[in-house]
């Protein structure tokens, strides 16, 4: 395959070479949606908009956001909960079905509770108590759960039953598969009964093999990417190299892979036998930092020769292009960095700075860019687009948008 092709197969796999809707997107463009991605990252950050909301609208357009938290968050008879929070892509929302995939790494962490959950795993009593208030309670915060318990004041240091640790064992009965997220208020988790909140089919499937929950997950890896390396296909879930490696040669074996030289990759690449590689990709997107087409920022540098890295983190003097920047994909390539930040208070999606990337059209980037900022700004329910000074788009996206 060409860098090129390869490039367009990993943004039809993305969703990116379907047209968006004309109208009000429905659940049905959701699921579509999903049956792309497969997972959707969560993040705390909400300085535009949190993680898991913004590569829906990257793909979809402008959506009721009341869409993915009745997904997520919801469930009657006659409209099911279609997705259910778990450590996939670090913390993320997967297909309910997709739940008993993982059961492996449930066990794991009960098996082998990290450092944070330690004292958690060696406090059962607390568990167990935290588990009957959640049946009781529940969907309940960790706070509210302190309270009911009578834990509310903050203990001496030392003690397994203070503030902190009631978290602590509310995540690890999370991690190992007891509790769920059966509700959001804001972005505070709150606690429910696995058992309550998904189908009995899924909650009470069988437990599978590590070996074919791999397989399947690598799978879904390859559905989601269309083409890529065994690094690639192995962190969509952030599986281990020795059971990814073997999950890919037997996939390979089976069909389900197949093996691609792309000019430039230093490692072998993988094309699912499904994967479509259409002759050109149209329309613009704005991409979140955890959006699943850029999320692994290897790759990303590899399909599209942009080095990206988030910069939340680093001294504001030190920044280059802003402290939560999203690249601005169109036509299939990554043509500009935007600084973005939602200013509720005023009512205004602020940017403090826009850069174009090297050999772009900068009228057309400016043209589309002015047009997704504007349509940005009405789905966030924010009045105006307001441009700041840095970078050199600033000035002609600043003309654009007044």
């Amino acid at each position: 395959m060409t860098p090129a092709a390869a490039r367009r197969t990993a943004l039809a796999a993305q969703g990116f070479a379907d047209s968006r809707p004309t109208g009000v997107p429905t659940r049905r463009h959701l699921q579509r949606a999903l049956s792309r991605t497969q997972l959707l990252q969560l993040d705390s950050v909400n300085v535009a908009v949190r993680a898991h909301y913004a590569p829906l609208f990257s793909r979809l357009g402008p959506y009721p956001q009341e869409l993915l938290e009745e997904a997520a968050w919801s469930h009657s008879a006659r409209r099911p909960r279609l997705l259910v929070e778990y450590w996939a892509h670090e913390a993320s929302l997967v297909p309910v079905e997709d739940w008993p995939l993982l059961r492996w790494r449930m066990r794991q962490y009960r098996d082998a509770p990290g450092r944070y959950w330690q004292a958690a795993a060696c406090s059962p009593e607390l568990a167990a108590d935290v588990l009957a208030a959640v049946k009781e309670f529940g969907p309940i915060s960790a706070g509210a759960l302190e309270r009911e318990l009578g834990l509310q004041v903050q203990r001496a240091r030392g003690s397994w039953w203070n503030r902190s640790d009631v978290k602590k064992v509310c995540e690890w009965l999370f991690a190992i598969g007891e509790l769920t997220t059966g509700a959001r208020r804001g972005f505070e988790r709150l606690y429910e009964l696995t058992e309550r909140a998904l189908p009995p089919e899924v909650h009470g499937a069988p437990e599978l093999d590590e070996d074919e929950a791999a397989r399947r997950l690598i799978t879904k890896s390859a559905i989601a990417l269309g083409v890529g390396t065994e690094p690639d296909l192995r962190d969509y879930y952030r599986l281990g190299p020795e059971r990814s490696r073997r999950a890919v040669a037997e996939l390979v074996e089976e069909g389900v892979l197949e093996p691609v030289s792309v000019a430039g990759w230093r490692h072998q690449g993988y094309r699912h036998v499904a994967a479509r590689t259409p002759r050109q990709v149209s329309g613009r997107a704005l991409l979140c930092p955890f959006d699943p087409l850029i999320f692994f920022r290897e790759r990303t540098e590899r399909i599209f020769d942009f080095h990206y890295r988030i910069e939340i983190y680093v001294p504001e003097p030190k920044r280059v292009h802003g402290y939560y920047v999203f690249p601005f994909l169109l036509d299939g390539e990554l043509v500009a960095r935007v600084d973005l930040k939602a200013d509720r208070a005023v009512g205004a999606l602020r940017v403090p700075g826009a850069f174009a990337e090297p050999g772009a059209d900068r009228g057309r980037v400016v043209t589309e860019l002015a047009a997704e900022l504007r349509s940005m700004a009405d789905w966030l329910g924010l009045d105006t687009v307001v441009v700041g000074e840095r970078g050199d788009l600033a000035a002609p996206l600043r003309a654009r948008t007044r």
